[in-house]
């Protein structure tokens, strides 16, 4: 194909025009000579004298005859030979450049990771075409993704483009061991190929070897956004402000993004909670955004990423490093003057301070504010109605935890029998070791048994303990003794009390005991509790020995998903180790505490692919070639019938009463044009009937069209994921002008001002219920009005409703077949839960059958189904699933909208399906007849 570069203005526009074969514009040399030809056509007239010719002179004829051609009649006959020689040359709008005809295999080259996810139609529509145009071709074409490699296979290319619906790009990047893998299946394939290389843009380990091994068997065409990737940094939490970091690959130029921080409600419905604008300057790489949040709010943010950005890259899951623990610190003596570093509370301030919001006072204060940890630092005894008051609090799920000190030790606590609020039995007094009184030496602790939660700390070999309490044996103590010193005498004891635990420090808190407190051990021994709330990524040692389950995973459009039976991930992995099929980036729960694992790491920068000169780098938007050949050979024919006419004209043999006949035959030919309108009618066609497709009635009113939109998506979604209808995206009818026999299911939400349908459209509104679909009349208002003409919008259904053809209804009985189509219903709630539906009335004369439990209907469907609870606002979600509306309050408002989504469901399985449950009240006499 043969083309020129592209340019500006009227060149920049010819410029995208090329030939299939070019060497037939030579034939436009010869206009001049027909020019000429065309000027002595017909020939000049020989003049005789005739005598006779004088008494013809001052006659006038009607009819005259020119002698001459012309010349604009020249012109239209040079104009159509130009658009027959154009037009068999092949012009083509947005050809492609490439000029040599190429025979030689095709491998289509993936990245297929997260960063190709917000272009994903795109690279997948191009990548169609690239293999329709080797179809033609004749070439064979394999498929190479290298997040997934597999051994490529060549085949016909268009059988290969059947395989492009469904590629999903994953939420990771090509690693190093995937990109080896690619190249080992490439080096065992035989001969030369070219290779399309479908670019995510980013950089990454054996890029450079593949882009050499790849050159090296032929030519190699690279295909990129040329915008970059963004991603997203996880959160992390500094002077009491969330910190929000989005990085880029490219920095052109500046660029402006909105942050946006999700999570749930106070009713339990997941919502965007705050959103705030970053800002990354031009020639920067990253740009940074704080957020404060109330600590209630920040607790219910569960995610945060870029709007607009469809990538898990563009997503940052929280988890409890963003959920300061509240935890009061008790202790049994204040404080000496002067000496702060004896406290009991110092160095538990210092460890939990950066990372929990510290409580102090009084218990009988702190309980009401019911916080996560209680510390009692060296207490003996409490009051009766403080002890109880604080036992049912550890019942409820608190976390009571007590260090030892020279309180605890004088005093009777727990010595005859078990206290409820101590994990172990003591004995009295204590004990001293490595002291000036005393014969041995400090003691170091053991490492950490398997079962215990501080299993795989590194234990510094500084940290020894010269006091502690000890604990009295006893047949449970071995299950509760969770560290210990090196000689086997408990360290750290626990056991559960009702929901909570209790657990004791057989040491004190401050450094007069043991060295404990000054080392990190103290901090991460604490973070195991889930005393304090890790504000940083935690180090792999800190994880070591651990196991995470994974609750909820991203996919490659940053949607979150529940992990289902996924296995569950070493903590060293979880904290170290790339991502990939075995390791997904989610939310995980270990012991005590929930951690994200993000596709960006704190310290993850996004580095753009570097390409050699050698190969060929074209963005995504690559205009379709269209050919030109059909409109030029038809612009000459109408020129050519033009010239016919203006021949005819000319000698005369045109008269007025042929000149309409002659304008019905142009216009006849230009019908034979594409109508642009013909063609959006049948692309609606086709995208109505390809699939399944619920719609909705286009009100005019934005926000109620974009709910009901929202809303069929989500129903659509539902039907998917639970049962064997899979429907396309809806889509909006409008009822001048689209066709609705496509459609079993029409929304249709009523407004107060919405117009009234002409009677054409009535006239499809009617032979649509007449031949077996459905319309839901949603008047929205079932939390002021019930059904009727009590409010706006009911006085309007009445107006829309009367010149239709509606039989009579009735309240959905509690046996019509929509209570259990697919579900068994008796509520039918949405936003609102009204109890009015009404559907078509029953026949008069259906009765129950002995020993069915209900009545034999009639098996058609009803043609209308009418409400007021406003169902597609309690469907909606958006592009992440997400609820958009609340409904109801916490667990009952969920509950009313899964009800909801059930009630969608049996309306399109109803309208499928028809009645044939109620095919079951023939049993009976199907069983009687055969005997049975």
């Amino acid at each position: 194909m043969a083309g020129a570069e592209p340019g500006n203005g009227v060149m920049g526009g010819l410029a995208q025009i090329g030939f299939a074969a070019p060497w037939l514009l030579w034939a436009l040399v010869v206009l001049p000579v027909l020019w000429l030809l065309l000027r002595a056509v017909p020939p000049a007239p020989l003049r005789r004298r005739f005598p006779g010719v004088v008494l013809l002179l001052g006659l006038k004829d009607d009819d005259s005859v020119t002698d001459k051609t012309p010349w604009w009649l020249i012109l239209l006959r040079m104009l159509a030979a130009a658009a027959v020689i154009v037009g068999l040359a092949g012009p083509m709008l947005n050809p492609d450049t490439d000029e040599q005809a190429r025979s030689s295999p095709l491998l289509l080259l993936l990245d297929g990771g997260w960063a190709g996810a917000r272009d994903r139609d795109a690279r997948i529509e191009l990548a169609d075409r690239l293999l329709a145009d080797a179809d033609r071709d004749g070439r064979t074409a394999a498929l190479l993704i290298l997040t997934d490699p597999q051994p490529p296979v060549f085949q016909p290319a268009g059988d290969l483009r059947q395989q492009l619906a469904g590629v999903q790009p994953v939420p990771w990047a090509p690693r190093e061991t995937t990109v080896a893998k690619a190249l080992d299946a490439l080096r065992r394939i035989e001969g030369g190929f070219d290779t399309v290389w479908m670019s995510d843009g980013l950089d990454f380990a054996g890029h450079d070897q593949l882009v050499a091994d790849l050159a090296q068997r032929g030519r190699v065409q690279v295909f990129e956004d040329g915008r970059g990737a963004v991603a997203l940094l996880p959160p992390t939490y500094e002077d009491g402000q969330i910190v929000l970091t989005a990085t880029r690959s490219r920095a052109d130029s500046g660029l402006s993004l909105d942050l946006r921080a999700h999570g749930r409600d106070p009713a339990g419905a997941e919502r965007v909670l705050a959103t705030l604008p970053l800002r990354i300057e031009a020639g920067a790489t990253s740009g940074e955004a704080r957020l404060s949040l109330p600590a209630e709010l920040r607790a219910r943010v569960n995610r945060f990423d870029i709007a607009g950005q469809r990538s898990a890259g563009a997503v940052a899951i929280s988890d409890d490093s963003l959920r300061r623990r509240e935890v009061a610190l008790i202790t049994g003596r204040d404080d000496r003057e002067g000496l702060e570093l004896l406290s009991p509370l110092h160095y538990l301030q210092q460890a939990l301070e950066p990372s929990a919001d510290l409580l102090h006072g009084a218990l009988t204060d702190i309980l009401p504010a019911n916080p996560d940890v209680i510390v009692l630092a060296d207490v003996a005894g409490l009051p009766a109605a403080e002890e109880q008051a604080l036992r049912d609090w550890v019942e409820a799920g608190g976390l009571l935890l007590r260090f030892a000190g020279p309180q605890l030790a004088a005093s009777d606590l727990s010595r005859r029998e078990e206290h409820p609020l101590m994990p172990v039995r003591l004995r009295s007094g204590g004990r001293t070791v490595g002291g000036a009184m005393s014969w041995g030496e400090p003691k170091t602790l053991a490492p950490f048994a398997e079962s215990s939660p501080f299993y795989g700390l590194q234990i510094p070999e500084d940290v020894t303990v010269s006091s502690q309490v000890m604990a009295q044996p006893d047949p449970s103590l071995a299950d509760r003794v969770i560290a210990e010193l090196s000689d086997g005498t408990p360290l750290v004891t626990a056991k559960p009390l009702g929901q909570g635990r209790v657990v004791l420090f057989h040491v004190s808190a401050n450094a007069e005991w043991s060295t404990l407190p000054l080392s990190g051990l103290f901090v991460r021994m604490l973070d195991r509790l889930a005393v304090s709330s890790v504000t940083g990524q935690p180090e792999v040692g800190d994880l070591a020995g651990s196991v995470w389950q994974p609750l909820r995973v991203l996919d490659g459009f940053g949607r979150l998903q529940d992990a289902g039976n996924l296995a569950g991930v070493a903590g060293e992995d979880l904290v170290a180790a790339p991502l990939g099929p075995d390791l997904r980036p989610g939310l995980y729960e270990g012991e005590t505490r929930r951690l994200a694992r993000n596709v960006m790491r704190p310290d993850s920068m996004l580095i753009a692919a570097n390409w050699p000169a050698s190969v060929s780098v074209a963005g995504l938007e690559r205009p379709e070639q269209v050919p030109l050949a059909g409109y030029l050979l038809a612009l000459a024919v109408l020129i050519l019938l033009a010239d016919v006419i203006a021949a005819l004209a000319l000698s005369g043999r045109l008269s007025l009463r042929s000149r309409p006949a002659a304008l019905g035959l142009v216009l006849g030919l230009a019908s034979l044009f594409p109508y642009q309108a013909r063609a959006e009618d049948d692309d609606f066609a086709l995208n109505a009937t390809s699939e399944l497709v619920l719609a909705y009635v286009i009100t005019g009113n934005r926000k109620v069209d974009d709910v009901s939109r929202a809303g069929l998506i989500g129903l659509s979604d539902t039907l998917f994921f639970r049962t064997s209808v899979e429907p396309a995206l809806p889509v909006g009818v409008d009822l001048e002008r689209d066709e609705l026999a496509f459609f079993p299911l029409l929304y249709w939400p009523i407004t107060e001002d919405q117009p009234i349908p002409s009677v054409e459209a009535y006239d499809r509104l009617n032979r649509y219920l007449r031949t077996g679909g459905m319309i839901l009349f949603d008047t929205r208002d079932a939390d002021i009005a019930g059904f009727g003409a009590a409010s706006p919008n009911g006085r309007k259904l009445r107006q829309l409703a009367e010149p239709l053809a509606i039989p009579p209804l009735e309240s959905l009985p509690g046996d019509h077949v929509l209570t259990r189509t697919f579900y068994l219903l008796q509520d039918f709630p949405g936003r609102f839960a009204g109890r009015d539906v009404w559907v078509e009335a029953a026949p008069p004369g259906a009765e129950k059958i002995e020993g069915m439990p209900f009545r034999n209907l009639n098996d058609g469907v009803t043609p209308v189904v009418i409400g007021g609870n406003d169902w597609a606002a309690a469907w909606a979600t958006d592009d992440q699933g997400n609820s958009l509306y609340p409904v109801g309050r916490g667990f009952s408002g969920e509950r009313q909208r899964e009800l909801a989504y059930r009630f969608g469901v049996n309306l399109v399985m109803h309208v499928l399906t028809g009645n044939y449950k109620s095919d079951q009240v023939h049993v009976p006499a199907l069983l009687d007849r055969l005997g049975q």
